[in-house]
């Protein structure tokens, strides 16, 4: 499962919304990935995550396993609120 996601992550809130996002991912038996580009790291990795994020604009959520509908949803609204 995808979805793309509208990112613009202001840099005083950029720790906040890492630690948000991978705390949520973390509880997901999923395989979550963040794809900007060409470049495409685990959504669980915490330094993956501030590698895309510092810049705004479009990044893919991908989500494979049991839990994917409810990570994505999960996930993509931490993004969008931050």
């Amino acid at each position: 499962m995808k979805r793309t996601v509208i990112v613009q992550i202001p840099e005083d809130k950029l720790n906040r919304t890492a630690t948000s996002f991978i705390k949520a991912a973390s509880g997901f038996s999923c395989y979550i990935s963040i794809t900007r580009g060409e470049h495409s790291v685990n959504g669980k990795s915490l330094l993956g995550f501030l590698s895309l994020m510092k810049d705004g604009g479009p990044v893919e959520l991908d989500a494979e396993g049991s839990d994917a509908a409810e990570a994505l949803e999960t996930l993509s609204g931490i993004l969008e609120t931050a």
